[in-house]
């Protein structure tokens, strides 16, 4: 369930979901597409319950939403983005190009997806 907040406070809790690196790259992620939660995790490589806990808190502030996939939860980009949490995501994309952390990343998810369990992406 997504919490109702007034709008300054919106923006004031889209920017704490963005000052954590994982949360970011977590995001970076998601803007290739829905990813399994395994996905997400091999790539991180910060364990389960770590995963599991900050894709928890980017639902809880609609920046991600979620779907079952059978056993599995498929997380994407949230379908409703705030206009300020859009302004973010371009900002966050534009960053990506140059940075080899986020490069890193989506080389590695590539990889990962042949190899682990979990639901194809659409």
């Amino acid at each position: 369930m997504t919490k109702q907040l007034q709008p300054c406070e919106h923006v004031v809790e889209i920017y704490k979901c963005l000052c954590d690196p994982n949360r970011l790259r977590i995001l970076n992620l998601l803007n290739s597409g829905p990813q399994c939660v395994c996905h997400i995790e091999g790539v991180l490589g910060i364990g389960s319950v770590r995963t599991s806990q900050q894709l928890a808190y980017l639902r809880r502030y609609g920046l991600v939403d979620v779907e079952a996939c059978g056993t599995w939860r498929r997380y994407s980009l949230s379908a409703e983005p705030s206009p300020e949490l859009a302004a973010n995501l371009s900002c966050l994309q534009d960053c990506t190009f140059e940075s080899p952390m986020f490069k890193a990343d989506l080389r590695k998810l590539k990889t990962i997806r042949r190899k682990l369990c979990g639901p194809e992406s659409k």
